[in-house]
Protein backbone atom coordinates (compact mmCIF):
# COMPACT_ATOMS: atom_id res chain seq x y z
CA UNK A 1 0.00 0.00 0.00
CA UNK A 2 1.16 3.27 -1.06
CA UNK A 3 0.33 6.28 0.83
CA UNK A 4 2.58 9.24 -1.10
CA UNK A 5 0.23 9.06 -4.37
CA UNK A 6 -3.61 8.17 -3.89
CA UNK A 7 -4.15 7.23 -7.31
CA UNK A 8 -7.42 6.39 -6.61
CA UNK A 9 -8.35 9.63 -4.93
CA UNK A 10 -6.71 11.00 -7.75
CA UNK A 11 -9.16 9.20 -10.59
CA UNK A 12 -12.16 10.42 -8.25
CA UNK A 13 -11.28 14.04 -8.96
CA UNK A 14 -10.69 13.69 -12.37
CA UNK A 15 -14.09 12.64 -12.94
CA UNK A 16 -15.30 15.07 -10.91
CA UNK A 17 -14.04 17.63 -12.77
CA UNK A 18 -15.40 16.28 -16.04
CA UNK A 19 -18.88 15.85 -14.35
CA UNK A 20 -18.92 19.50 -12.82
CA UNK A 21 -18.10 20.22 -16.18
CA UNK A 22 -21.04 18.45 -18.03
CA UNK A 23 -23.32 20.23 -15.20
CA UNK A 24 -22.21 23.47 -16.40
CA UNK A 25 -22.94 23.01 -19.98
CA UNK A 26 -26.19 21.52 -18.70
CA UNK A 27 -27.44 24.66 -17.06
CA UNK A 28 -25.99 26.94 -19.83
CA UNK A 29 -28.66 25.17 -22.19
CA UNK A 30 -31.59 25.20 -19.31
CA UNK A 31 -31.46 28.72 -18.24
CA UNK A 32 -30.83 30.22 -21.89
CA UNK A 33 -33.34 27.86 -23.63
CA UNK A 34 -30.83 26.66 -26.11
CA UNK A 35 -28.75 23.37 -27.05
CA UNK A 36 -26.19 25.26 -28.92
CA UNK A 37 -24.36 28.31 -27.49
CA UNK A 38 -21.23 27.85 -28.80
CA UNK A 39 -19.69 26.53 -32.21
CA UNK A 40 -18.07 23.97 -29.82
CA UNK A 41 -21.79 22.38 -28.74
CA UNK A 42 -22.25 21.61 -32.65
CA UNK A 43 -20.24 23.28 -35.01
CA UNK A 44 -22.09 21.54 -38.06
CA UNK A 45 -25.57 21.99 -36.23
CA UNK A 46 -24.96 25.94 -36.07
CA UNK A 47 -24.32 26.51 -39.40
CA UNK A 48 -27.48 24.90 -40.41
CA UNK A 49 -28.91 27.00 -37.77
CA UNK A 50 -27.72 30.24 -38.55
CA UNK A 51 -28.16 29.89 -42.29
CA UNK A 52 -31.93 28.61 -41.21
CA UNK A 53 -31.86 32.02 -39.39
CA UNK A 54 -30.80 34.16 -42.19
CA UNK A 55 -33.12 32.80 -44.96
CA UNK A 56 -35.80 33.09 -42.40
CA UNK A 57 -35.30 36.87 -41.93
CA UNK A 58 -35.00 37.82 -45.35
CA UNK A 59 -37.90 35.97 -45.91
CA UNK A 60 -39.89 38.13 -43.18
CA UNK A 61 -38.60 41.10 -44.70
CA UNK A 62 -39.67 39.81 -48.45
CA UNK A 63 -43.15 39.40 -46.56
CA UNK A 64 -43.56 42.97 -45.21
CA UNK A 65 -42.30 44.12 -49.29
CA UNK A 66 -45.28 41.86 -50.32
CA UNK A 67 -47.50 43.98 -48.04
CA UNK A 68 -46.52 46.99 -49.57
CA UNK A 69 -46.77 46.06 -53.19
CA UNK A 70 -50.15 44.99 -52.62
CA UNK A 71 -50.90 48.18 -51.31
CA UNK A 72 -49.27 49.92 -53.95
CA UNK A 73 -50.99 47.48 -57.27
CA UNK A 74 -54.40 48.48 -54.99
CA UNK A 75 -53.83 52.29 -55.61
CA UNK A 76 -52.87 52.09 -58.97
CA UNK A 77 -55.99 49.80 -59.66
CA UNK A 78 -58.07 52.18 -57.75
CA UNK A 79 -57.30 55.19 -59.85
CA UNK A 80 -57.73 53.49 -63.15
CA UNK A 81 -61.03 52.36 -61.76
CA UNK A 82 -62.21 56.21 -61.14
CA UNK A 83 -60.71 56.64 -64.76
CA UNK A 84 -62.42 54.22 -66.35
CA UNK A 85 -65.89 55.62 -64.46
CA UNK A 86 -65.00 59.06 -66.65
CA UNK A 87 -64.50 57.10 -69.41
CA UNK A 88 -68.01 55.82 -69.07
CA UNK A 89 -69.57 59.32 -68.64
CA UNK A 90 -67.69 60.69 -71.92
CA UNK A 91 -68.82 58.03 -73.72
CA UNK A 92 -72.59 58.71 -72.57
CA UNK A 93 -71.71 62.62 -73.26
CA UNK A 94 -70.83 61.35 -77.10
CA UNK A 95 -73.71 59.45 -77.55
CA UNK A 96 -75.80 62.16 -76.54
CA UNK A 97 -74.12 64.51 -78.52
CA UNK A 98 -74.21 61.89 -81.48
CA UNK A 99 -78.30 62.48 -82.05
CA UNK A 100 -79.84 64.88 -84.02
CA UNK A 101 -82.35 65.71 -81.19
CA UNK A 102 -79.41 67.65 -79.24
CA UNK A 103 -78.44 71.69 -80.52
CA UNK A 104 -75.46 72.76 -81.20
CA UNK A 105 -75.64 74.46 -78.08
CA UNK A 106 -75.96 71.36 -75.76
CA UNK A 107 -72.90 69.74 -78.19
CA UNK A 108 -70.49 73.06 -77.27
CA UNK A 109 -71.63 72.09 -74.03
CA UNK A 110 -70.51 68.90 -73.97
CA UNK A 111 -67.40 69.49 -75.62
CA UNK A 112 -66.33 71.80 -72.61
CA UNK A 113 -67.14 69.12 -69.72
CA UNK A 114 -65.57 66.70 -71.75
CA UNK A 115 -62.58 68.77 -72.33
CA UNK A 116 -62.58 69.01 -68.10
CA UNK A 117 -63.21 65.49 -67.88
CA UNK A 118 -59.88 64.34 -70.01
CA UNK A 119 -58.34 67.01 -67.78
CA UNK A 120 -59.37 64.71 -64.64
CA UNK A 121 -58.09 61.24 -66.13
CA UNK A 122 -54.76 63.46 -66.82
CA UNK A 123 -54.80 64.67 -62.98
CA UNK A 124 -55.33 61.25 -62.03
CA UNK A 125 -52.48 59.99 -63.80
CA UNK A 126 -49.92 62.48 -62.40
CA UNK A 127 -51.08 62.73 -58.86
CA UNK A 128 -51.95 58.56 -58.40
CA UNK A 129 -48.76 57.62 -56.50
CA UNK A 130 -47.28 55.39 -53.48
CA UNK A 131 -44.10 57.04 -51.31
CA UNK A 132 -43.48 59.63 -53.93
CA UNK A 133 -43.28 57.61 -57.06
CA UNK A 134 -45.63 57.68 -60.05
CA UNK A 135 -47.59 54.49 -60.69
CA UNK A 136 -49.51 55.40 -63.71
CA UNK A 137 -47.23 57.52 -65.94
CA UNK A 138 -43.11 58.21 -65.36
CA UNK A 139 -40.51 59.75 -66.91
CA UNK A 140 -41.54 62.37 -70.61
CA UNK A 141 -41.76 61.27 -73.72
CA UNK A 142 -40.74 62.97 -77.10
CA UNK A 143 -44.23 64.63 -77.76
CA UNK A 144 -44.16 65.36 -73.52
CA UNK A 145 -46.29 63.07 -72.17
CA UNK A 146 -45.35 60.82 -69.52
CA UNK A 147 -44.25 57.42 -70.69
CA UNK A 148 -44.51 54.26 -68.17
CA UNK A 149 -42.01 51.44 -66.23
CA UNK A 150 -42.12 48.36 -65.02
CA UNK A 151 -42.25 48.09 -61.29
CA UNK A 152 -39.80 45.05 -59.87
CA UNK A 153 -40.78 43.94 -56.07
CA UNK A 154 -38.98 41.89 -54.51
CA UNK A 155 -40.82 38.91 -52.79
CA UNK A 156 -38.28 36.46 -51.50
CA UNK A 157 -34.72 35.71 -50.73
CA UNK A 158 -33.34 34.92 -53.69
CA UNK A 159 -32.58 37.71 -57.10
CA UNK A 160 -34.80 35.73 -58.75
CA UNK A 161 -37.55 35.98 -56.73
CA UNK A 162 -39.31 39.21 -58.33
CA UNK A 163 -42.29 40.18 -59.31
CA UNK A 164 -43.09 42.73 -62.46
CA UNK A 165 -45.87 44.51 -63.26
CA UNK A 166 -46.90 48.08 -64.89
CA UNK A 167 -45.66 47.06 -68.50
CA UNK A 168 -46.60 50.00 -71.31
CA UNK A 169 -48.63 51.70 -68.34
CA UNK A 170 -49.30 55.12 -69.53
CA UNK A 171 -53.00 56.36 -68.28
CA UNK A 172 -52.96 59.75 -69.55
CA UNK A 173 -55.68 61.16 -72.16
CA UNK A 174 -52.38 60.76 -74.91
CA UNK A 175 -51.40 56.98 -73.58
CA UNK A 176 -55.01 56.07 -74.39
CA UNK A 177 -55.17 57.78 -77.79
CA UNK A 178 -57.74 59.80 -76.61
CA UNK A 179 -55.89 63.12 -78.35
CA UNK A 180 -58.48 63.58 -80.88
CA UNK A 181 -61.03 64.54 -78.14
CA UNK A 182 -58.83 66.99 -76.95
CA UNK A 183 -59.24 68.24 -81.13
CA UNK A 184 -62.38 69.25 -80.98
CA UNK A 185 -61.70 72.58 -78.87
CA UNK A 186 -60.32 73.24 -82.24
CA UNK A 187 -62.49 71.24 -84.71
CA UNK A 188 -65.76 71.44 -82.70
CA UNK A 189 -68.36 69.10 -81.94
CA UNK A 190 -70.62 67.59 -84.30
CA UNK A 191 -72.81 64.23 -85.03
CA UNK A 192 -70.00 62.32 -87.10
CA UNK A 193 -67.16 63.98 -84.69
CA UNK A 194 -69.09 62.53 -82.01
CA UNK A 195 -69.94 59.02 -83.55
CA UNK A 196 -66.72 58.47 -84.53
CA UNK A 197 -65.50 58.95 -80.59
CA UNK A 198 -67.76 56.72 -79.63
CA UNK A 199 -65.12 54.47 -81.05
CA UNK A 200 -61.94 55.81 -79.97
CA UNK A 201 -63.60 55.86 -76.38
CA UNK A 202 -64.11 52.05 -76.51
CA UNK A 203 -60.78 51.86 -77.57
CA UNK A 204 -59.35 53.45 -74.88
CA UNK A 205 -61.22 51.77 -72.04
CA UNK A 206 -60.41 48.60 -73.36
CA UNK A 207 -56.79 49.36 -73.13
CA UNK A 208 -56.93 50.70 -69.34
CA UNK A 209 -59.42 47.25 -68.66
CA UNK A 210 -56.21 45.43 -70.07
CA UNK A 211 -54.18 47.33 -67.78
CA UNK A 212 -56.14 47.00 -64.65
CA UNK A 213 -55.95 43.09 -65.50
CA UNK A 214 -52.37 43.39 -65.49
CA UNK A 215 -52.73 44.78 -62.12
CA UNK A 216 -55.43 42.75 -60.60
CA UNK A 217 -53.32 39.41 -61.61
CA UNK A 218 -50.07 41.00 -59.73
CA UNK A 219 -52.46 41.68 -56.79
CA UNK A 220 -53.55 38.04 -56.75
CA UNK A 221 -49.83 36.76 -57.53
CA UNK A 222 -48.22 39.02 -54.49
CA UNK A 223 -50.82 37.15 -52.17
CA UNK A 224 -50.08 34.38 -53.15
CA UNK A 225 -46.32 34.91 -52.68
CA UNK A 226 -47.34 36.06 -49.53
CA UNK A 227 -49.27 33.57 -48.29
CA UNK A 228 -46.26 31.03 -49.76
CA UNK A 229 -43.51 33.23 -47.88
CA UNK A 230 -45.74 32.96 -44.51
CA UNK A 231 -45.50 29.02 -44.95
CA UNK A 232 -41.59 28.89 -45.91
CA UNK A 233 -41.41 30.97 -42.30
CA UNK A 234 -43.21 28.92 -40.42
CA UNK A 235 -41.21 25.43 -41.23
CA UNK A 236 -38.02 27.45 -41.22
CA UNK A 237 -38.60 28.19 -37.78
CA UNK A 238 -39.48 24.99 -37.24
CA UNK A 239 -36.45 23.53 -38.74
CA UNK A 240 -34.33 26.14 -36.77
CA UNK A 241 -35.71 25.18 -33.69
CA UNK A 242 -35.10 21.37 -33.64
CA UNK A 243 -31.30 22.15 -34.39
CA UNK A 244 -30.86 25.40 -32.26
CA UNK A 245 -33.68 25.16 -28.89
CA UNK A 246 -33.04 22.48 -25.91
CA UNK A 247 -35.24 19.59 -25.34
CA UNK A 248 -35.80 20.95 -21.82
CA UNK A 249 -37.14 17.10 -20.88
CA UNK A 250 -33.93 15.17 -22.09
CA UNK A 251 -31.82 18.32 -20.74
CA UNK A 252 -33.83 17.94 -17.07
CA UNK A 253 -33.24 14.55 -17.19
CA UNK A 254 -29.58 14.87 -17.68
CA UNK A 255 -28.90 17.27 -15.42
CA UNK A 256 -30.23 15.48 -12.36
CA UNK A 257 -28.17 12.30 -14.26
CA UNK A 258 -25.17 14.57 -13.30
CA UNK A 259 -26.55 15.85 -10.06
CA UNK A 260 -26.45 12.18 -9.11
CA UNK A 261 -23.21 11.72 -10.17
CA UNK A 262 -21.96 14.52 -8.74
CA UNK A 263 -22.90 13.22 -5.19
CA UNK A 264 -21.73 9.41 -6.02
CA UNK A 265 -18.16 11.15 -7.27
CA UNK A 266 -18.39 13.35 -3.83
CA UNK A 267 -18.73 9.75 -1.92
CA UNK A 268 -15.95 8.05 -3.82
CA UNK A 269 -13.54 10.88 -3.38
CA UNK A 270 -14.20 10.93 0.45
CA UNK A 271 -13.72 6.88 0.62
CA UNK A 272 -10.18 7.06 -2.11
CA UNK A 273 -9.03 9.28 1.38
CA UNK A 274 -10.24 7.21 3.77
CA UNK A 275 -8.57 4.02 2.22
CA UNK A 276 -5.33 5.79 3.25
CA UNK A 277 -6.40 5.62 6.96
CA UNK A 278 -5.87 1.42 6.77
CA UNK A 279 -1.77 2.19 6.44
CA UNK A 280 -1.85 3.55 9.90
CA UNK A 281 -2.73 -0.01 11.14
CA UNK A 282 0.15 -2.14 9.35
CA UNK A 283 2.69 0.56 11.60
CA UNK A 284 1.03 0.38 14.78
Amino acid sequence: MRINTNTSALSAMENANKNNLNINKSLEKLSSGMRINAAADDASGLAIADKLRTQASGLMKAGENINSAVAFVQIADKAMSEQSNILDSIKAKMIQASTATTSSAGREAIRKDVSKLLNQLDNIAKTTNYNGTQLLQTGTGTDGAALATNFSFMVGDKASDVITVGSGTRANSAGLGLDSLRDLAVDGLDVSTAQTALGTIDDALTTLNGWRADFGSTQNQLESAGRNVATQITNIRAAESVIRDVDYASETANFNKMNIIAQAGSYAMAQATATQQNVLRLLQ
